[in-house]
């Protein structure tokens, strides 16, 4: 039985110590962080220098296929737009939204 096809996808938002925000999806967020953060060498290219990298945000999104859209729609997103999505209480919501889902 392949386990990929069943496993729960989560979108996950960085701050870098520059202030810039790096949005990436996984299912194993406390894994994905240790790659970034340099244990191993599979971690963004992007975030490579600019640490000390704080994670700000992480949310249950489903599907693969659903966090890659989630993915894609934040990181469209201005800046300012993002940082909003750091502070709503109800970020999953927001998330929907973006995603023109009713039922999620």
């Amino acid at each position: 039985m392949d386990l990929k096809c069943c496993q729960m996808w989560r979108l996950y938002i960085i701050r870098c110590r520059d202030g810039s925000l790096y949005t990436g999806i996984t299912t194993e967020v406390r894994r994905r962080m240790e790659e970034h953060r340099g244990m191993g060498n599979k971690g963004a290219k992007y975030l490579r220098g600019r640490g000390p990298l704080e994670l700000v945000f992480h949310v249950k999104i489903g599907s693969r296929a659903l966090a890659l859209k989630a993915e894609h729609k934040v990181k469209r997103l201005p800046k300012a737009k993002k940082e909003a999505l750091l502070k709503a209480p109800r970020a999953k919501d927001m998330i929907i939204e973006l995603l023109g889902y009713s039922n999620f």
